[in-house]
């Protein structure tokens, strides 16, 4: 069950002891985001809380693709159930880009507001301003079996930076239906609609259809 914060919850599925998630991911950001979805039932643990490098393999062309390698490296590694995630901007005008390459479209030092300069930059003119946040979350249990979980916001990019919150493109992002950024939103509002809840309360629904 979602409640009205957008968090995942059911009282009765689980006992008193704390549900574990472990994530392929050293991004304290999108940790922040995932705890506070998930609420205090659950123990989450990233990269820098076991330990290693805060960079995994990412590789591959796509998204899914990006997902599915990070959470088999940990997997192999652990031996345990794992997730990862992997999210893009994809911007209609620009035929899809950064997509993948969200997070090192200005160049591989990750720079934020770089990326978004560039973004802003391609898109000088341009009409068409549609553009939409897409996230994939890759699930390996603890047989070694894959499973993925899509969710997808759509909006679009503002002429120019708004608001101080969020992460990455969040500034630059206006989801439909809001007048306000992603950086504008407090997080719990942010948390009923973006991309990342979406996926997430996908995966969880899953988790909880299985261990019922």
């Amino acid at each position: 069950m979602v409640s009205a914060s957008g968090r995942v919850s059911d009282p009765g599925a689980f006992s008193k002891e704390l549900m574990k998630l472990t994530i392929a991911s050293g991004n304290a950001h999108k940790i922040r985001e995932i705890k506070a979805l998930l609420g205090p039932d659950w123990e989450i643990q990233g990269l820098v809380d076991l330990g290693f490098p805060e960079d995994i393999p990412e590789t591959e062309a796509t998204l899914e693709g990006n997902a599915l390698q990070k959470a088999r490296y940990l997997f192999d590694r652990l031996g345990e159930a794992v997730c990862a995630e992997d999210t893009g901007l994809e911007i209609q005008a620009l035929g899809g880009r950064p997509g993948v390459h969200s997070a090192r479209y200005a160049g591989a030092g990750k720079d934020a507001e770089a990326n978004m300069d560039l973004v802003l930059s391609q898109l000088q003119g341009a009409e068409d301003r549609f553009a939409r946040f897409r996230t994939v979350i890759a699930y390996i249990d603890d047989t070694g079996h894959s499973h993925v979980f899509e969710g997808v916001c759509e909006g679009t990019i503002r002429l120019t930076r708004a608001g101080v919150g969020g992460f990455g493109y969040d500034p630059i992002f206006q989801p439909q239906g809001y007048s306000l950024t992603f950086a504008q939103l407090p997080l719990e509002e942010k948390n009923k609609i973006s991309h990342r809840a979406r996926a997430l309360r996908s995966f969880i629904h899953f988790l909880l259809q299985k261990s019922s």
